[in-house]
């Protein structure tokens, strides 16, 4: 599986973004599709997951209400709307597949990645 993530830019805080990432290559319903970040000089982080198959998501507590995940499995896309973005959610955001499924917020249990998108929230 590839990964082509796209739809970052330079916002301002309250403004929204919607994140792509279109992934070539058979995703299985079993598998995870997720959502990291990462701010300079901080750790890869987890945003958000997918089942691939059944729609079951999870968020981490600081984007829940604001942030949501989706997929359109006949275009094989993950998608990340992001609403009332604050600039503590400046990072690169990356999406990426677990096709063992273990809907895990470790990015170590993901095995493809995209590329990265910047996004930057001005205050």
């Amino acid at each position: 599986v590839q990964l082509q993530a796209s739809g970052g830019g330079l916002v301002q805080a309250g403004d929204s973004l919607l994140l792509s990432c279109a992934a070539s290559g058979r995703i299985f319903s079993s598998a995870v599709m997720g959502w990291f970040r990462q701010a300079p000089g901080k750790e890869r982080e987890f945003v958000a997951m997918i089942r691939w198959g059944v729609g079951r998501t999870y968020y981490t507590e600081s984007v829940k209400g604001r942030f949501t995940i989706s997929r359109d499995k006949a275009e094989n896309a993950l998608y990340l709307q992001m609403n009332n973005l604050k600039p503590e959610d400046t990072a690169v955001y990356y999406c990426a597949s677990d096709r063992n499924g273990q809907f895990s917020s470790r990015s170590d249990e993901y095995d493809y990645w995209g590329q990265g998108t910047q996004v930057t929230v001005s205050s």
